[in-house]
């Protein structure tokens, strides 16, 4: 599986800010930050899963309700096969997304040792009426499309998990959109939330200050993709989501391999208020 292949839209719940709410989703106190994680391999079975890997995310997000966000992510993971060369791959995207989750404008661009093996550029937006959403896709072709649902957006489907979380709920299920994949796919995803985390966090970072004693739960999120005959999920992320939008305790499900994240610096950003 490519290593890209994790939507970015599980990843973008590494985030912060004040997000506009929804009609049954009261304001949540998201917190503008960069954080870095170390990853490493934690699991690898079968014969395709590669013998030994390792890579950093670095990740930052700042705007405000007035503004829209924009959230900037990188990922680069060396990976070892069982045969032949090691394998380099550069991830790189940029997103913005409107307050009220109306639009979201989304570039990544893939980079396999060094040479550029996909670029996605488009914009998505959410019909009026609530009822379709228009992609205008620039890469790596010129298309449009219109499809007759209206999933979530990254920071959208976050103030919802957050909500889910604090009201007790144990699962959430949603559609979401967040242009990777060749910029045309919705995904079906399937939250199983846990209690409240209790002890101090996993990652190094946030043993101190006001991240030591945020309430946090444990969340593992599966990515389907629609009408797939078999329920399988395509992809599998679990990690530890906090009060004010921070993650933590990465674990990227790759199917043959799985990859660790531990945060190993964390910096709170000035947040931007609204005019």
């Amino acid at each position: 599986m490519r290593i890209s292949s994790i939507p970015l839209l599980a990843l973008s719940l590494l985030f912060g800010a004040q997000v506009w709410a929804a009609e049954t989703v009261p304001p949540l106190p998201f917190a503008a930050h960069r954080a870095v994680y170390d990853l490493r391999l934690a699991k690898s079975t079968g014969s395709s899963a590669p013998v030994s890997a390792r890579g950093r995310i670095v990740f930052d997000f700042s705007g405000s309700a007035c503004d829209g966000f924009v959230t900037t992510f990188r990922q680069v993971t060396e990976m070892q096969p069982n045969e032949g060369d090691s394998r380099t791959s550069d991830m790189r995207s940029t997103t913005w997304e409107d307050g009220p989750a109306r639009t979201l404008r989304f570039k990544i661009e893939t980079l396999v040792n060094g040479r550029v093996s996909e670029t996605i550029d488009g914009t998505a937006q959410k019909a009026k009426d609530g009822e379709a959403l228009s992609i205008d896709l620039r890469a790596p072709r010129r298309a449009k499309q219109d499809i007759a649902t209206v999933p979530l957006f990254p920071t959208e489907q976050a103030r919802h998990l957050i909500a889910a979380a604090k009201s007790g709920k144990r699962t959430f299920e949603a559609k979401v959109f967040d242009g990777s994949d060749g910029g045309m796919k919705v995904y079906d995803t399937l939250t199983v939330i846990g209690p409240q985390a209790t002890g101090a966090p996993a990652d190094p970072a946030l043993h101190q200050g006001t991240m030591a004693v945020m309430p946090r739960w444990p969340l593992v999120m599966s990515y389907f993709e629609q009408d797939k005959p078999d329920g399988t999920p395509n992809y599998v992320l679990a990690f530890d989501l906090y009060e004010n939008g921070v993650s933590g305790n990465l674990r990227l499900d790759y199917g043959d391999f799985v990859l660790a994240g531990s945060m190993s610096t964390f910096d709170l950003m000035p947040e931007k208020a609204c005019k």
